[in-house]
């Protein structure tokens, strides 16, 4: 066995933002007695750690790279915006998201199918939606690079969607299915303006139980809600529709016709939030080496010792993989799930906007004597496998092992308290290759 050669991180090449701290807290250079420590708030849902609040979300993933937005790649930035469509009317002033038509008639089915499941009848159920989603004041027309300083947005004899329900008749909601309420952002009522539904599930209504949903998933003014997505920039959309712009009686040839867009403001009749998500790992590091983090679990905070023991139950293998992680994350590594490349854990340095991946690692918990049940048992063949994998995207495989006394109990592992009498040692496998590593013929 050699000793192990360490290589620089590969950086990556376009890197689009700045580092702004290791950690969602002040570290102790920047903390002073009037700076308050911030407290974070996150939901145990199936299984999963959400967080809502966007200033939460914002702040863990910009801070450390905690977690991962359930419907981006990594930062949690969706906007229900086509980006071709965005690029397309980038001189345009306004924030709200644009959209095809085809994605709006989409929400609009998803609107119409949860009506249906709430007891509509289908004449109501059309009434409402036609109502609801007509457009709203003048759009903007040209072909797309002529509405450079116009706003697309008018306040002008805008129905609120109180008038919507009160001209059609009672409520279409009822009880814990939500409420019908609001007006336009423009208008001087205190409440704003709010959509059909509020869809909290990264997945279509078709896969929802609508009966099943609490009512702080559907009422738009739950505080459940994430806070920077009850702005009027997500409850109005601007949809891109394409006319033909030809004159009046005028006998013009179908090849001739100008194909024109219009971007046309309309009410977002369905809502779609994106949540931050924490793998296990990142979750209870948070709760118990920064203190910053609270999860609940039906309006209920957990102890680090109700976390430890409903970690395990939901992943029996979480003690192992929090050991290891812990043990980078206190290192200045940044653990993320290695999933997609067959190993327990990714390292990177500062955080995936910055750096790929360093090292592949696989984590083991054994003894003293390195004896123990293995969590995943190795071939050789195997083995070889995942080391070509490992390399071949520019990474190291790196085994962790955790060493626990022979005398360790199982009641001691049933507390965190567990890790300090757990040592590490880590080993990197790499592949020998004879042309490149074999010695000089002359000097043997």
């Amino acid at each position: 066995m050699t000793e192990a050669v360490f290589h620089a991180p590969k950086r990556k090449r376009r890197v689009c933002e700045s580092y702004e701290s290791p950690w969602p807290i002040p570290c102790w250079q920047d903390a002073s007695p009037r700076q308050g420590f911030p407290q974070f708030r996150a939901e145990l849902i199936n299984s999963n750690v959400i967080v809502r609040r966007s200033e939460d979300m914002k702040q863990l993933y910009g801070k450390g790279y905690f977690g991962k937005g359930v419907l981006s790649r990594s930062r949690p930035s969706f906007t229900g915006a086509d980006p071709k469509l965005v690029a397309a009317w980038k001189d345009m002033k306004t924030h709200m998201p644009i959209i095809t038509s085809k994605k709006y008639q989409r929400r609009v089915e998803w609107a119409t199918e949860v009506m249906r499941r709430q007891g509509q009848d289908e004449s109501t159920v059309c009434e409402i939606l036609k109502e609801f989603t007509k457009p709203l004041g003048h759009s903007c027309t040209g072909r797309r690079d002529e509405c450079g300083q116009r706003d697309a947005c008018s306040s002008w004899g805008i129905p609120t969607l109180h008038d919507v329900a009160e001209a059609r008749g009672p409520p279409m909601t009822n009880g814990d299915r939500g409420e019908l309420c609001g007006h336009h952002p423009d208008s001087p009522q205190e409440s704003t303006g709010r959509d059909l539904l509020s869809a909290h599930s990264p997945e279509g209504p078709m896969e929802e139980d609508v009966a099943a949903v609490p009512r702080e998933a559907l009422n738009p003014h739950s505080r459940g809600q994430p806070a920077g997505q009850t702005g009027l920039d997500h409850e109005y959309v601007l949809v891109d529709e394409g006319v033909c712009d030809v004159l009046e009686g005028a006998d013009t040839p179908a090849e001739e016709l100008v194909q024109r867009r219009r971007l046309t403001h309309r009410r977002n009749p369905y809502r779609i939030f994106e949540y931050l998500q924490l793998s296990l790992e990142e979750a209870f590091f948070l709760v118990y080496a920064l203190g910053c983090l609270s999860v609940y679990y039906k309006e209920e905070a957990l102890t680090i010792m109700q976390l430890w023991r409903a970690f395990t139950a939901v992943q029996p293998t979480f003690r192992t993989t929090y050991m290891a992680y812990h043990h980078f994350r206190s290192r200045g590594w940044v653990p993320k799930v290695g999933l997609k490349y067959g190993t327990d854990l990714l390292l990177y340095r500062k955080g995936p906007p910055f750096y790929h991946a360093s090292y592949s690692v696989i984590v083991e918990l054994v003894d003293s004597c390195f004896e123990g049940t293995p969590r995943r048992p190795f071939s050789w063949k195997s083995l070889a496998a995942l080391s070509r994998v490992s390399s071949s995207v520019s990474k190291e495989l790196l085994l962790c092992y955790l060493i626990k006394p022979s005398t360790m109990t199982e009641e001691e592992m049933e507390s965190p308290e567990c890790m300090k009498r757990i040592k590490v040692q880590e080993v990197i496998l790499s592949r020998w290759v004879s042309s490149r590593e074999r010695s000089d013929p002359d000097e043997l």
